[in-house]
């Protein structure tokens, strides 16, 4: 008996769907940091893969998300607002470690000030104040 598989239309539902167009990776600068040992070479190892997801997310996401609990934090002065400010800091914190070598003082000086009026919302929103 003949094979008639190749003689009948494929189902829609079967179909291979196209692939949605992903943002590629920008070109240019290196990824890690030339001649980097220790804990940033480790950091930036394992910061490569989280790196690459959040590029590759829509470029909305993660403004917005930051911006939510940036608001949750003013706006509930107790323990959750500044719960709430903690993924803030980290990611901030991190984002700067990464960007660190290749900053001006300029830079330098609003990532840690930004750092530093962070840590003080959270704080204050956990009582210490």
């Amino acid at each position: 008996m003949a094979d008639k598989r190749g003689e009948r239309p494929v189902h829609p539902l079967a179909q291979s769907r196209p692939q949605r167009s992903k943002r590629p990776l920008p070109p240019g600068e290196q990824f890690f940091t030339p001649g980097a040992t220790g804990l940033r070479q480790k950091v930036e190892q394992r910061s490569a893969a989280p790196l690459v997801f959040l590029f590759r997310l829509p470029r909305w996401i993660a403004p917005v998300l930051l911006v939510v609990l940036m608001l949750a934090g003013f706006a509930v002065s107790s323990f959750w607002g500044g719960i709430a400010v903690l993924p803030v800091i980290g990611f901030v914190g991190w984002l700067a470690y990464m960007s660190w070598p290749s900053l001006g003082t300029g830079g330098r000086l609003m990532r840690v000030a930004l750092l530093t009026f962070l840590i003080l919302l959270a704080a204050d929103r956990f009582g210490a104040f």
